[in-house]
């Protein structure tokens, strides 16, 4: 995978894009591509490190063989754990380590190009107001949401509890919320306001009204349509949906 040109990013903004490119790529190998990662992090292999690109590519490969490295390396044998230890536990174990070396990257050109403290800080407070790696993985702040809207009274569109009740045939699909007339304006931003931090199961970005998103009927996180290839005609056929990391979960030895 082609991802580790050499590239210097020199401001906060270029900085911040760096790191959101680099955690996408992360994100990717640890929910929508994590039956492929699992199967790259064969314990029989020597050190493995799971790397995030700015073009929101990942790659489980060797540490770089140059002592310093050009840039901090990430946590060695990751795949040395792997069958040691409940998937869930390990790929949450993976998470947290992935969340330091952002940060680390980022504070290293931070360092290298001479932020002050107003730009240390304004950086930090940009990557702040991201999930985290972790809470993406684990559902942590999805966790957190759910409990804050789940009276929500606005579920034409958005079945989450009440289609459970409801009937199985419906389709739990869009978080969309499109109003017919100015009337319903208020309760759309209500609703806005709700999910605006519901996370997408993939990419980790947060709730927008103006997106298709799809809910799996397993695990009950959301993921922007795009993320995982579902459009909303494509949806109206589902009766259930399967998120691609319960679709891969098979029981592992």
């Amino acid at each position: 995978m082609d991802g580790g040109a050499a590239y210097n990013p020199r401001t906060v903004e270029e900085v911040f894009r760096d790191f959101k490119g680099r955690r996408a790529g992360m994100i990717k190998a640890l929910t929508t591509d994590v039956d492929d990662f699992y199967q790259q992090c064969d314990p029989e292999k020597e050190n493995l490190c799971l790397y995030g690109y700015p073009g929101e590519q990942w790659e489980v490969n060797l540490p770089a063989e140059e002592v310093p490295p050009e840039l901090p390396e990430p946590a060695l044998g990751i795949n040395f754990a792997r069958d040691g230890m409940q998937e869930k536990d390990w790929l949450s174990l993976v998470a947290v380590h992935s969340d330091a070396w952002l940060l680390s990257v980022a504070f290293y050109f931070g360092a290298r190009f001479g932020f002050d403290k107003a730009d240390r800080k304004r950086l930090f407070n940009m990557i702040n107001d991201l999930p985290t790696i972790f809470e993406v993985v684990t559902g942590t702040v999805k966790k957190q949401v759910k409990e804050k809207s789940s009276v929500s009274n606005h579920s034409s569109n958005k079945s989450k509890s009440n289609s459970k009740r409801g009937s199985e045939s419906q389709t739990k699909y869009s978080k969309t919320i499109q109003s017919k007339d100015e009337d319903e304006e208020g309760l759309e931003e209500e609703d806005d306001e709700e999910h605006g931090e519901t996370l997408c199961g993939a990419c980790g970005e947060n709730y927008a009204a103006d997106e298709f998103w799809i809910c799996c009927d397993i695990c009950e996180k959301w993921f922007h349509g795009k993320c995982v290839k579902i459009t909303p005609a494509r949806a109206e056929h589902i009766k259930q949906y399967k998120c691609p990391s319960c679709s891969n979960k098979r029981a592992r030895p």
